[in-house]
């Protein structure tokens, strides 16, 4: 029995023993075994995820290298605190770069150290490296078994030393035979003078598998090279940068236009240089030169190249070195257009609730918020300014849409050389644009103008002559008007003519196939046609001289100069025959007479007519009315040139088709749409239109009135002085907001048309953008045109964040036109690095950016082809004795007398499995060559940093 119950016992004793065996008592392991257990895990739980996964999961995307992506957890171990990253790509081969080697967006350790994937584990502290020794390498130990237990085999590093080297130990388990341990370290000073050269770098790297007794430059070890330079140009000096931070503003505040400068600007040929100064928003150009691998076998080789001139490199990359102001996307550093206009409508805000101009520079009246910030220049700067204005201005024909964009006229502005469109731009750099310096400025504006006025001098920059365009501002249209007057005024100061006579009011017209100014229809037709509308000839301005040549101005076949009818003696005021029409009521040739210009009106005397119109309701009759004097001289002139005509003849002149021939005889119209009758069938047979033949018709009845009379006696149908006293009421009455709104879209526009006579070559997308800015302008200017803008609206903030789109583009045509300058012989690489940048900086248009927001530097590389390549060194121009910032030359590779600010250097040598002792422990399958030894050297004759990897055998 005793010994029947002692078997079951020692069965469980066995089964409880091995059961023992196979369980992990954590709570007799120590804490540094319980440390690599935590790590295994969160290694084995990154390998089970998958970059997949970990992306789902939240990795974070690192701005240092495109592609790469970091996850990361907290660790304790002895009473510290440590953070493990793991950093991993969503590329192939990311570490191993391009074809070449180099590739320019990795993560340091990953260039360092030609890795792909690894891990970081360092404690988190203010310094984030381990100072211990023996800390930094039982970390490294840690992981190096964890990644061991979980078949892991990436590689591992520990920051160590003083955080500014750079210092890094590291190792990385690649399979059962090899391993890979990594240090990396960094001298700051005080660099031996042989490391700075190519020869000495060659023996460092020779001493690390050599034998130390060896003489290494009596020996040939052949290992592989890859080299690359960059080169900077030089930084501007500091009298450059000084003067670039002056910006548009002059310590008086007045226009830069009027304060010469003597010095000279990189945007002098600009158009905006009469305006502000730009700072250049290229700094300068960083230049790769990239020497692919090649075998080296001797320090003699390595002195060689260090000879060589970087124009035989394999590849050249250009990057630009772009100004803080050009990435600041708020646009509030930079000082140009589109800052000045944001206080221009700052102004017109202001002046929604104004009832007048001059309460803004009254001491009892205007805004409080105004007397103790906005300043007003002083007289001496608006005397200067005024100057440039209405003074120094060139006698030159004035061609207001030259050089215009074809969306230009879309916006209700004036035309950039106006007067008003000078004044927009003067407004926008005087003072610091407040409403203030704006009324004073307005005030004195006006006073000049009503100088001209008075003493019958030529307003500047306007036309005296043509047709008032509607499509411009008001303001542009009164000032066009008023310029029209006063030389009208001044000829006939000057000439004194005869009393009844109007020699200067005649412009040799010849009622032709156009419109009078009236835009209202037939009240009973079945066409739309005005009732002054007339298809007969025209001709162009000539001198009032009946004897001039009208065969340039009429067609040879319509109009023959001479009649020799007897009635010719009486005649007055003809410009030639009409074709083969005959008179009525006499077998003569009808003359065309010299008519008188038609009055000129603007936007809102036609406003006023059509309200006029609509108020009396009989359009047809109230528009004869209107017209009555423009027709009652052109019947004056028509009967004193023909002085046996009748009212038929008249209508048959003036309104053909209110004549209809009774013989169905077609109308054949000639090249000056002329009615073409035949000489042998006369008289004409026909009859008056139904309108014109029907009782008290209103033009019978001006013609039974109208005396014979040529327009060179008549009275001026335009009285240039009542015309121009109320264009200057206008101006001296015009409401605040008025006048804000109208200089806000001049504004806009004349910048726009500055910005858009830049010379930068053949860029199509900034073409478009231009064209699309002059569309948005005008889409959002639409609120300008109602008769005032209220308080709370969104207009305002509309015209806003116009601001910051015009700042956008204003910035793409600044750097478009300093790359146009410096790549003239080398347009390719202008327009590639404009849309390398364009494409960069697309996301921010339209937008303002936030304080805070991370920003990712732009540092696209371009490739510099072979036949660009002497254009790109010839920017690298000798540094002379001010500009050079090193005192001695320590290295080789100049270029046009610069040395490289970084070198960069990767040395490894390989060794094939098969010819070694590393041949027989190698598993099958495993690749034939490795690549034993790799060393990664950065750095300048300052400083030096140099990263070994080395593979064994252990």
């Amino acid at each position: 029995m005793a010994s029947t119950s002692r078997m079951p016992s020692s069965a469980e004793d066995e089964d409880l023993q091995e059961e023992f065996e196979h369980f992990d008592d954590f709570t007799l392991a120590s804490s540094w075994e319980r440390f690599i257990s935590e790590i295994e895990a969160v290694c084995r739980q990154w390998l089970t995820d998958g970059t997949k996964n970990l992306l789902r999961k939240g990795a974070i995307s690192l701005n240092i290298a495109e592609g790469l992506y970091k996850v990361k957890t907290d660790l304790k171990y002895a009473m510290k605190s440590y953070c493990m990253e793991y950093y991993f790509g969503t590329h192939n081969d990311v570490g191993r770069g391009n074809g070449n080697g180099w590739n320019c967006e990795l993560h340091n350790l990953q260039l360092s150290f030609g890795v792909n994937e690894f891990l970081v584990i360092a404690p988190q502290s203010a310094s984030g490296v381990v100072l211990d020794g023996p800390e930094a390498s039982k970390l490294l130990s840690a992981v190096a078994i964890a990644l061991s237990n979980c078949s892991g085999f990436w590689p591992a590093f520990v920051p160590v030393h003083d955080p500014s080297r750079k210092a890094y130990i590291g190792i990385q388990n690649m399979g059962t035979l090899f391993t890979r341990r990594f240090e990396a370290d960094r001298i700051g000073s005080q660099v031996p003078v042989k490391l700075m050269h190519l020869e000495g770098l060659y023996e460092l790297f020779i001493s690390q598998f050599a034998f130390s007794n060896m003489d290494l430059s009596m020996h040939l070890f052949q290992v592989n090279l890859k080299m690359k330079m960059t080169y900077r140009t030089l930084p501007y000096s500091e009298d450059d940068d000084v003067q670039e931070s002056e910006g548009g503003f002059t310590e008086s505040g007045e226009s830069p236009k009027s304060n010469h400068q003597s010095r000279t600007q990189w945007d002098d040929n600009c158009p905006w240089s009469e305006w502000y100064s730009a700072e250049d928003p290229l700094r300068g150009f960083e230049l790769l030169t990239v020497w692919s691998e090649k075998a080296i076998e001797s320090s003699l080789e390595m002195a060689e190249m260090e000879n060589v001139s970087p124009l035989e490199a394999e590849k050249w990359l250009i990057t630009p070195c772009l100004s803080e102001i050009l990435s600041d996307g708020s646009g509030r550093k930079r000082i140009g257009f589109a800052s000045q206009l944001l206080l221009l409508i700052d102004a017109l805000h202001m002046s929604l609730d104004a009832k007048f101009v001059e309460d803004f520079i009254s001491e009892n009246s205007g805004p409080e918020n105004l007397k103790s910030t906005a300043v007003i220049p002083p007289p001496t700067v608006l005397d200067r300014v005024l100057k440039d204005l209405f003074h120094e201005v060139d006698a030159l024909q004035l061609d207001f849409a030259e050089g215009d964009h074809e969306n230009s006229r879309t916006i209700k502005g004036s035309p950039l050389e106006s007067l008003f469109g000078q004044f927009c731009l003067h407004s926008l750099w005087f003072g610091d644009c407040n409403i203030r310096a704006i009324a004073a400025f307005w005030i004195e504006f006006v006073r000049e103008v009503r100088w001209c006025w008075e003493e019958s001098q030529p307003l500047p920059r306007m036309q005296a002559n043509g047709v008032v365009d509607l499509s411009t501002c008001l303001i542009h249209q009164k000032l066009h008007m008023l310029s029209i007057c006063i030389d009208k005024k001044r000829q006939l100061n000057q000439d004194c003519p005869k009393a009844g006579e109007n020699n200067f009011f005649l412009s040799a017209h010849v009622k032709g196939d156009s419109q009078i100014q009236s835009d209202i229809s037939s009240e009973d037709g079945d066409t739309e046609t005005s009732f002054f509308e007339c298809d007969s000839l025209s001709t162009p301005d000539h001198p009032n001289d009946p004897e001039s040549d009208i065969s340039s101005f009429v067609h040879s076949d319509d109009v023959k100069l001479g009649d020799p009818k007897h009635s010719a003696c009486i005649r007055k005021g003809s410009a030639g025959i009409v074709g083969s029409m005959m008179l009525l009521k006499s077998y003569q040739n009808m003359h065309a007479p010299f008519t008188q210009d038609p009055p000129l009106m603007t936007e809102d005397m036609h406003e006023e007519r059509l309200q006029a119109v609509e108020a009396l309701g009989e359009s047809f009759r109230f528009s004869a009315q209107l017209e009555k004097d423009i027709l009652s001289s052109d019947m004056s002139a028509f009967k004193a040139a023909n002085p046996d005509a009748v009212f038929e003849d008249f209508i048959r002149w003036h309104s053909p088709r209110d004549w209809e021939n009774d013989d169905n005889m077609e109308k054949v119209v000639s090249n000056t749409n002329a009615v073409v009758e035949s000489t042998n069938d006369w008289p004409p047979r026909g009859k008056l239109s139904e309108r014109m033949s029907e009782h008290g018709n209103l033009w019978r009845k001006i013609w039974n009135e109208a005396l014979p009379m040529p327009a060179s006696e008549q009275k001026p149908l335009l009285d240039p002085n009542q015309e121009g006293e109320k264009v200057l009421h206008y101006l001296e009455t015009l409401r605040p907001y008025e006048l804000l709104g109208q200089m806000v879209s001049t504004a806009f526009k004349a910048a726009a048309d500055t910005l858009n006579r830049t010379s930068f070559g053949g860029l199509k997308q900034l073409t478009t953008r231009i064209g699309q800015l002059y569309l948005t302008m005008a889409a959002t200017f639409r609120c300008l045109q109602k008769n005032s803008l209220s308080v709370g609206t969104e207009d305002i903030e509309d015209l806003k964040r116009l601001c910051a789109i015009f700042g956008h583009v204003e910035s793409l045509i600044t750097l478009a036109a300093s790359l146009h300058q410096k790549f003239l012989q080398a347009p390719r690489l202008s327009e590639s690095i404009f849309n390398d940048y364009y494409n960069f900086y697309l996301p921010k248009m339209g937008t303002v950016s936030i304080g805070g927001d991370e920003k990712k530097d732009f540092d696209k590389k371009q490739e510099v082809r072979r036949q660009e390549r002497e254009v790109v060194a010839s920017m690298f121009t000798p540094p002379t004795v001010n500009q050079s910032w090193r005192k001695v030359l320590s290295m080789g590779n100049l270029l046009n007398g610069h040395e490289p600010t970084l070198r960069e250097i990767i040395f490894s040598k390989r060794d094939h499995l098969s010819k070694n002792y590393y041949a027989s422990h190698a598993p099958r399958g495993y690749q034939q060559e490795l690549e034993t030894y790799r060393m990664y050297i950065c750095g300048t004759s300052n400083d030096l940093s140099v990263a070994l990897a080395v593979a064994s055998c252990d």
